[in-house]
């Protein structure tokens, strides 16, 4: 049973996303602010945050960073139209995912499977852009393992949020095929719609900011422009 982790000051919000939730099957737990969110991550151990932007006191921002310098679970933004500055930034420190309220039951378990299975991509066979060995993979400095889910650079072990790392696989799967941002919407965040680019270029940002030397002269993650990004090739 995925347990998730909501953190929303909205009364009736709280009350219509808990019950959607258990009515399919969710254990979910509950905070109205970003403080008590924290500690109820630690407490709880979540699979998952659902993480409301406008909170009282610590700001869901500031929320989701905390939870990035030292722990790499799913982040879910659910975010009012009016918020779409402070969602770019959230997704810019490192949200998976984004939810425009409010959001039908139907979206927000669709989104909520789909950050999941990016926690294992490999087991599920979504995402693989052309059949991938099992092991350990070299890429100049990089070393992917599909089977172990572990990235390392130069010898050390990389922590990836579940949505860098499953682009990095799926890209690497391929060295070279040249992908739009609607193709990875699709493919890596499961976006059967035409979906917001900025979830795509967030990702990469964060992903270049891990791999590369220097992100500014990426060698990994390379812009295709125009049109969308390509891995590598390297020998």
């Amino acid at each position: 049973m995925p347990r998730v982790l909501l953190i929303e000051d909205d009364l009736a919000v709280q009350k219509g996303v808990t019950l959607a939730l258990k009515r399919r099957g969710h254990a979910v737990e509950v905070a109205g602010s970003g403080e008590t969110g924290l500690l109820a991550l630690e407490r709880h151990r979540p699979d998952l945050v659902l993480l409301d932007l406008m909170l009282p006191g610590m700001s869901g921002l500031e929320v989701c960073r905390r939870i990035r310098e030292s722990k790499q679970i799913p982040i879910i933004i659910m975010s009012a139209r009016g918020d779409d500055i402070d969602m770019v930034v959230g997704l810019e420190v490192g949200a998976d995912d984004y939810i425009v309220k409010p959001a039908s039951d139907e979206v927000l378990e669709a989104r909520i499977k789909a950050v999941l299975r990016r926690v294992a991509p490999a087991q599920d066979g979504s995402a693989q852009a052309a059949p991938a060995q099992p092991g350990a993979e070299r890429h100049g400095a990089l070393t992917v393992d599909r089977t172990a889910l572990i990235v390392t650079r130069d010898g050390a072990e990389l922590a990836l949020a579940p949505s860098e790392l499953k682009l990095l696989l799926f890209l690497s799967a391929a060295p070279g095929q040249v992908y739009s941002r609607q193709q990875l919407l699709e493919q890596v965040w499961e976006h059967s719609f035409y979906g917001d680019a900025r979830l795509v270029d967030a990702c990469v940002m964060r992903l270049r900011a891990k791999i590369e030397n220097d992100p500014r002269a990426p060698v990994y993650v390379m812009t295709v422009r125009g049109f969308g990004y390509r891995f590598g090739p390297l020998a």
